[in-house]
């Protein structure tokens, strides 16, 4: 492998981490704060492709715009969605939170069908995105794909300021490790709850909106982010964003550099890469939300 062909794959490396961190954390947040396994995690990835591809031709070219929409209407959407189904999951045994959510996948997925149709769709890059640079004689690289990773990138230090140095964060953090003690110094624990789940949407359906105009939108394209962004949450240790992060990066590599090397056997790498963490270390990376 030349050197152009290395860089083209570690940027695609990061890029695909970085992705699967926005859908990872908020799913990290959820389960390690919440206490809730909520299946239905995808659904949001999904959700936000779909509303790219809806949304894409009433914004034109201002994609920028765009995102920030779709942004909203799915956090709006997460506050809602705690508030009438998710509030009564938390007291639930695990098996019943995942049959319930589970069917929730089912619900979406009807709902998608009644609204958009079963055809694959796609998402235009926007103008002033589009294009490739130079990288060698031979390689180049397209500008939207780094333009996702610098996006990823800007909001990962976001969100890791937002948890580790405001009051909204030290509630999220004190939340994941004592919740009855956060109650009882008054925090209002379902208005925090609410708060977390929508932000968890948020950043889904974020991915989910930059995702589209890299791949095609089509059904059930949830479920498969699902199963990797669990790998990353068991990982990277429940209720950590440090951890969802490394962890994020670390599937990304092997994913991608495993289909160069080894394409017969990529769909094992990141889970044999998962059993070896979890025998080194049974908590994940990071054993705390950080």
């Amino acid at each position: 492998m030349d050197l152009p062909t290395f860089l083209v794959q570690c940027l695609n490396a990061v890029q695909y981490g970085l992705l699967l961190f926005l859908v990872a954390s908020g799913l990290t947040l959820i389960f390690g704060i919440m206490g809730v396994i909520n299946l239905a995690h995808g659904s949001f990835y999904m959700l936000g492709a779909y509303m790219a591809f809806v949304l894409a031709p009433a914004f034109g070219g201002n994609f920028i715009g765009m995102l920030l929409a779709g942004v909203v209407l799915a956090a709006l959407f997460g506050f809602v969605l705690e508030w009438v189904f998710f509030s009564f999951l938390y007291q639930r045994e695990h098996l019943q939170q995942v049959l319930m959510t589970y069917a929730l996948i089912l619900v979406f997925e009807e709902v998608r069908s009644l609204l958009v149709g079963n055809d694959v769709h796609g998402v235009p890059i926007p103008q002033w995105l589009s294009g490739s640079f130079a990288l060698g004689s031979l390689m180049s690289y397209p500008w939207y794909r780094l333009f996702a990773s610098a996006a990823c990138i800007v909001l990962a230090v976001g969100l890791y300021w937002v948890v580790n140095r405001t009051r909204l964060g030290m509630m999220i953090r004190a939340g994941a490790s004592n919740r009855d003690m956060v109650r009882g110094l008054g925090v209002n624990i379902q208005l925090l709850y609410r708060t977390v789940f929508a932000g968890g949407v948020a950043l889904a359906a974020l991915a989910g909106m930059i995702a589209a105009p890299m791949s095609s939108v089509y059904p059930g394209m949830g479920s498969s982010v699902l199963i990797i962004c669990f790998v990353v949450v068991v990982i990277g240790g429940i209720g950590s964003i440090t951890g969802a992060l490394v962890a994020s990066l670390l599937v990304g590599v092997v994913d991608t550099f495993g289909k160069v090397f080894f394409s017969e056997y990529s769909g094992v790498g990141v889970y044999l890469l998962m059993a070896v963490i979890l025998v080194w270390r049974p908590e994940g990376l990071v054993r705390r939300a950080a």
